[in-house]
């Protein structure tokens, strides 16, 4: 019998590095991309020596795999992908690949919002606890190449529900669900409980070894724990009430109890503000305990973390207007937040993509809060229905930087530019980082 074949689809990050790993573990490799190959990802292939194609799939090709590994922005109702799975080849994901030969900790972390920042904090705190630790999934260098190039104890892993989508043996040692909310529904069949079962397979495999961390207060995750039986540790995070185990607020202070250990701080002493961002420093802290971290080292990095770029991050203030880029905020629940957090009068920067979305429950703080809606996308439409009657200037953009000359142009003293565009970034940039770039470049060309 000659070598497993590993067709892998899809060129970039993920797929780069599951062929990396498929190469150095010895099966036969091929990469196969529809649209066209990064230089630098190219140049990676050549230099571990792995066959591949751009610009197109070859059916004989592709179809002579043992096994496929796709990568997570190709849909599950890709003609190809349903292809290969008429002939009955497996289809996994990178994390799945990857995660047979690692024999790291995991910590992964899931969430419709909140995940970046949650995974990006906990990693602080391992790094800051002196530990060897790998940042990975949906942040940072892909998973498979690091399990291929690098030797870490730990990882802490982002998953996305695509990413999610092609598991089923992996398991993680500490799961972690931010929140469920409305996303991604045109992946989903639009059925919100599709979505759901893709964020909960971040409990599959679970015993009662490993913790699943999760928040109490989100209705969603609330409901389907009734449903699913889960032997795991449930360190469940609240802002509503006291609980024995996890972490709860009481007296402006937060506590965390991981089996008979307690840890306490002031709210006041956090560095992520907001109520959203208290979720996300009780998420990681509960990790933080679970692996036995030091106190002293959790309340440090609670205190000292910097915050992720393109999430609410402080760009310049100009004129005593303040610039902030929230382009990470994809989704209606995003921009909620970003909203919420507010406390001047904003010129609201939103509009891309729309995936289904509901724009009902920011009408309130539209009306509040909101003097100038700014729509920056190729189809304006929906934002124009839902809003015309809740803000009293409603612009059309094409670009970054054209939104933020007609923001300066209305904003005065003591206002907020706030670009929470709700939506996904694919109609006018390559993605959300892109649009952040390009926004925080016009605001530092005003």
């Amino acid at each position: 019998m000659g070598k497993q074949r590993i067709v892998v689809l899809g060129g970039g990050e993920s797929g780069v590095g599951s062929a990396v790993l498929a190469r150095l573990k010895g099966f036969d490799v091929f990469l196969s991309d529809k649209g066209e190959i990064k230089e630098e990802y190219k140049q990676t292939l050549n230099k571990f020596d792995i066959p591949y194609e751009e610009k197109g799939h070859t059916e004989e090709l592709i179809l002579s795999a043992n096994e496929v590994v796709k990568s997570p922005g190709i849909p599950e109702n890709n003609p190809l992908v349903l292809l290969i799975k008429q002939h009955r080849i497996p289809v996994i994901s990178e994390i799945e690949f990857a995660g047979r030969y690692d024999k790291a900790k995991k910590i992964c972390i899931t969430g419709s919002n909140g995940k970046t920042t949650t995974t990006s904090l906990i990693y602080y705190m391992l790094k800051n606890a002196g530990l060897n630790v790998g940042l990975a999934g949906n942040i940072g260098k892909s998973y498979a190449y690091q399990v291929a190039t690098e030797n870490f104890d730990y990882y802490v892993i982002e998953l996305s529900s695509f990413q999610l989508d092609g598991m089923s043996t992996f398991k993680a040692d500490i799961a972690i669900l931010t929140n469920i909310t409305p996303d991604h529904l045109d992946r989903y069949d639009y059925k919100m409980q599709n979505y759901i079962n893709a964020k909960f397979r971040i409990t599959q495999n679970l015993t009662q070894k490993e913790c699943f961390v999760f928040c109490q207060d989100d209705k969603i995750t609330a409901a389907q724990l009734d449903k699913i039986v889960l032997t795991a540790k449930k360190l469940p995070f609240t802002q509503k009430k006291k609980v024995n185990q996890g972490a709860y607020i009481d007296d402006n202070k937060l506590f965390v109890r991981y089996e008979d250990d307690e840890y306490s701080m002031y709210l006041n002493e956090l560095a992520l503000q907001g109520k959203h961002n208290i979720y996300n420093s009780m998420a990681a802290a509960i990790a933080a305990k679970a692996i036995h971290i030091d106190k002293k080292v959790i309340r440090d990095s609670l205190m000292n973390f910097k915050g992720v770029e393109h999430r609410l991050e402080k760009v310049l203030t100009i004129k005593g207007v303040q610039y902030i880029n929230d382009s990470k905020a994809t989704n209606v629940d995003s921009a909620w937040y970003a909203l919420e957090s507010m406390r001047t009068p904003v010129i609201w920067i939103a509009g891309g993509t729309d995936k289904g979305n509901d724009y009902s429950p920011l009408y309130e703080f539209v009306r509040e809060k909101v003097k100038v809606l700014i729509c920056m996308g190729v189809d304006n439409k929906k934002l124009h229905e839902n809003f015309a009657d809740k803000v009293s200037t409603i612009i059309d953009v094409s670009s970054a930087k054209e939104a933020v000359e007609k923001a300066y142009e209305h904003a005065v003293e003591g206002d907020t530019v706030l670009l929470s565009p709700c939506c996904a970034s694919f109609d006018l940039f390559k993605n959300y980082e892109d649009r952040g770039e390009q926004f925080k470049k016009a605001v530092r060309e005003l």
